[in-house]
């Protein structure tokens, strides 16, 4: 079977490359039978980790830790281009981002699976294009859905598939980290209309956009945000909470192989 995916209000694609991006919590896969560890250097530098090329269930992928093989690089940190530009070099031609966020809406709260379909950038000072002007020009991506549509769609049906209850839909708002959120932000951005908060989802999504690779965020709630609770936030919820949700973001990806296994 052949599934293609949307970048966007137009274009399709198939794809023949699926990349998993792992967040909090996943700087490995112990499904993924690890073919190769490829390490990896690009004109913006090198990526957070070497590539890894495994399978899951006939289903060959790759598998990128975001923040480094032992969670060393803060969200602010990364060099998002150089991870876009490595994978878009392997061939790749679809990312499911994972991501641990904060919930804002009232139906996003801890251990809650969401898929977004929408975000509000809220970071400065990051490398969130490959055309800054000069020899690589200057390109506007059309970015009205930041997400893939196809691909979004695919990962809702693997999630029912395999028994994991998801939002569908809702506007992540990304900030700057690696600092979490004042009360007072959390309530602009509710205002703005986010549902979530994490720190991760930009620059990727639009650097994917630009080189045409199709990128959905598959997110997982660990706490509340700031002021939505009463007392602090602390690493240990956040760090259990990542662990219940683990289970749940395994079977969608293990299922999403398996539907996108060679028949």
């Amino acid at each position: 079977m052949e599934y293609h995916f949307s970048d966007g209000e137009g274009s399709e694609q198939a794809m023949s490359g699926l990349a998993v991006i792992g967040g909090s919590g996943f700087a490995s896969m112990p499904e993924l039978e690890i073919l190769e560890s490829v390490p990896a250097s690009t004109a913006y530098g090198e990526p957070s980790a070497p590539l890894i090329r495994g399978r899951i269930e006939d289903s060959e992928l790759w598998f990128l830790a975001r923040h480094g093989g032992g969670h060393t690089i803060p969200p602010h940190r990364v060099n998002y281009r150089a991870n876009i530009r490595a994978l878009a070099d392997a061939g790749v031609d679809s990312i499911v981002a994972l991501g641990a966020v904060g919930g804002i809406a009232a139906d996003c709260g801890p251990l809650a699976v969401c898929i977004p379909d929408q975000l509000i950038d809220y970071t400065h000072g990051r490398d969130a294009s490959f055309f800054d002007g000069g020899d690589g020009g200057v390109v506007h991506v059309d970015f009205t859905s930041p997400f893939s549509p196809s691909l979004r769609r695919l990962l809702v049906e693997t999630a029912g598939a395999v028994g994991v209850a998801i939002r569908d839909g809702g506007v992540y708002g990304v900030t700057q980290g690696p600092r979490l959120e004042t009360a007072a932000e959390v309530r602009r951005m509710e205002r703005d209309g986010c549902d979530l908060v994490g720190m991760t989802a930009m620059p990727e999504a639009v650097l994917a956009r630009e080189l045409g690779i199709s990128y959905a965020t598959l997110a997982f709630v660990v706490n509340w945000a700031a002021g939505k609770t009463a007392g602090e936030i602390g690493m240990a919820e956040i760090n259990a909470n990542i662990a219940h949700c683990a289970d749940s973001i395994r079977r969608v990806l293990v299922g999403l192989a398996a539907r996108l296994a060679p028949a």
